[in-house]
Order: structure tokens, then C-alpha cells, then sequence
């Protein structure tokens, strides 16, 4: 009687084992390199808000230094509302929260209604060497917008009132009764205008 050839199941599976391992490991590494890419976009966003945030908020205390400046002639009050009456100069400022960031920005101010800031952030990090071809080269690029917004109306004065009066300000539902000999509890900056991002 004569037996059949026995097969090495082990032998067989072996080739099986190595190609699931290495399918297993360029899944791992392709993982990470989207890990890295998506690390990289976040770095860049986070440079691009804070950089655009930056500009808005050094534009708003420059706003709120000429109203303080002119709060003895309330009709200049609502251009200054308006983002008139200063240079929109906060792009250095964006420069240097990039450069936190360690990113470089290219920034613009926004004319208009509501005024503001738009940058463009490019990380100075390559998001690096990984299985998917090109990208030890590449950059993250991102961008933000961030806008001032008036917060405050500027209230009628009452008929007769006295030349010397001021209009009272509605800021945020907080009236504020303006008295420029206590320059310590007029409205803040942030009191004046809002500064958020845009969409």
C-alpha cells in the first residue's frame, strides 16, 4: 500500500505570514505619514490664526489710541468705529507670532466693512521623509482671515444738552458714560471692537 506525499503546511504558510507582515507595515508607515501630514496642516493652520489674530489685535489698540485722542469730537467717533483713521500696519506683528510658529506668513490687510487681516502661513518644516513619494519636500500651507468688528453704538444726545457733553456709548449692552479727566475707566480695547476670525 502506498501512501500519498504529505505537502509542509508550515512551508506553505510562511510566504503567507511575510506578505500579511509586510502589508501590516506599509499600512503602519502609510499611517504615519498621513499622521505627519495632518500634524504638519495643524501647525500651519495654528500659525495662520494666530498670525492673522495678531495683526487684527495690534490694529485695534491703534484704533482705540485715535479715539481716545479724538473723544472730545464724537463726530469722528464713527470712522474710527469703522477701522478709519489709522494705517493697518499689523502685519509685522503677524510676522513675529509666525515666527513663534516657526512659520512664515504672508499677510494683507482687508479694506471694508468689517476691516481686517488675511495671511497665508507656510510651515518651515518639510512634513518628511515617508513611504508616499514627494513629500520629504513638502510644506503645509494654511490660511486665516481675522476681522475687527465695532461693538459699540454711539447713543443720541439728549435735545439741549450742553456743548460740552458727550454721547454715551452702548457697548455690548453695557452703557458707558464717558469722562475723558479719568482716562483709567474709559472703555479698552476689547471693550471697543471685536477681533475673531472669519470664516
Amino acid at each position: 500500500m502506498t501512501r500519498a506525499p504529505r505537502h509542509d503546511d508550515a512551508g506553505q504558510a510562511f510566504p503567507i505570514y511575510i506578505t500579511v507582515v509586510a502589508g501590516l507595515l506599509f499600512l503602519a508607515f502609510a499611517f504615519l505619514a498621513v499622521g505627519q501630514a495632518g500634524a504638519n496642516r495643524n501647525g500651519a493652520q495654528t500659525a495662520a490664526d494666530a498670525a492673522a489674530l495678531a495683526a487684527a489685535l495690534d490694529t485695534r489698540d491703534e484704533l482705540r489710541d485715535e479715539w481716545v485722542k479724538n473723544i472730545l469730537d464724537p463726530t469722528k467717533w464713527q470712522d474710527i468705529f469703522n477701522g478709519l483713521g489709522v494705517p493697518f500696519d499689523g502685519c509685522p506683528r503677524a510676522d513675529q507670532l509666525a515666527a513663534q510658529n516657526d512659520a512664515t506668513v504672508v499677510c494683507a490687510a482687508l479694506p471694508g466693512l468689517p476691516p481686517g487681516y488675511k495671511v497665508e502661513a507656510t510651515t518651515n518644516k518639510t512634513v518628511g521623509d515617508s513611504i508616499v513619494p514627494g513629500t520629504e519636500n513638502k510644506k503645509s500651507v494654511q490660511r486665516a482671515t481675522a476681522v475687527i468688528e465695532r461693538a459699540c453704538d454711539v447713543d443720541p444726545l439728549a435735545t439741549g444738552a450742553a456743548a460740552d457733553v458727550l454721547p454715551t456709548l452702548t457697548c455690548d449692552g453695557r452703557k458707558w458714560t464717558l469722562d475723558p479727566t479719568d482716562p483709567e475707566n474709559l472703555p479698552k480695547p476689547e471693550d471697543l471692537f471685536d477681533v475673531h476670525l472669519a470664516d
